[in-house]
């Protein structure tokens, strides 16, 4: 099983942090974040493993290199301006194949294992999505849970509103007759979800959205203090 790490974004609110580094190489507890999914990876398996860049790449692909110091094959894609999710993820589908994938987000840290997604049988599923409680900036989540399945507001399903925590797994086929371009993930998360096709579940680990230096340094010290030892 093959691994996208999405790394492309600008990473605007996390300035001035950013304005020299990209946001991937931003440090807690003495790692950068996206080195901390790698390690994660590595661990269960995965070391093939493709990213994007596009803000500061060539800072980005210079730190991290063909993966070999961590014991693992990076494959890189570059942007010349931010296509989005669904845009970076198209783009880089020659390297991904046409196997289900494991896709996550370089902005988010967590404890959660990643080993139980190499277990996920999508079947006839596009995708199987992880799931956190709303954390404090997002209240109101993003879909809703219920009995292993995904389901958009709209659908009115009762269930657990929860948010989405930027990991999950993939299948190239719901990228099926899409041109490259700028184009976010989640209508294609939602369209899946209204044809019944998105299995989910919920996280029982720590997780965190890294979208500001205060929760970044919030992080760092949790970390450093042996909060996630």
């Amino acid at each position: 099983m093959k691994a996208m790490i999405l790394a492309a974004g600008l990473g605007n609110r996390m300035r001035p942090l950013t304005l020299y580094k990209p946001k991937p190489l931003l440090e807690v507890g003495g790692k950068p974040l996206i080195v901390w999914h790698i390690e994660k990876l590595k661990e269960i398996g995965v070391t093939e493993i493709v990213i994007n860049s596009a803000w500061l790449a060539d800072v980005l692909i210079a730190a991290l290199g063909d993966g070999s110091q961590f014991g693992v094959q990076i494959s890189w894609t570059r942007e010349d301006e931010g296509l989005e999710t669904a845009g970076g993820i198209i783009n880089a589908l020659p390297l991904l194949g046409t196997e289900p994938f494991i896709l996550v987000n370089g902005d988010v840290w967590t404890t959660f294992d990643f080993a139980s997604l190499l277990d996920v049988d999508l079947a006839n599923d596009l995708a199987h999505l992880v799931f956190v409680s709303n954390p404090e900036q997002h209240r109101n989540g993003d879909f809703t849970l219920a009995d292993g399945r995904a389901y958009t507001f709209d659908q009115n399903q009762q269930g657990e509103n929860l948010t989405f925590s930027g990991v999950s797994v993939i299948h190239p086929k719901m990228f099926d007759g899409l041109e490259n371009g700028k184009r976010p993930l989640a209508p294609l998360l939602k369209n899946g979800m209204l044809e019944g096709k998105v299995s989910a579940e919920k996280m029982q680990a720590a997780w965190v959205d890294v979208g500001t230096p205060e929760r970044l340094s919030d992080l760092d010290l949790q970390i450093r203090q042996g909060m996630y030892a």
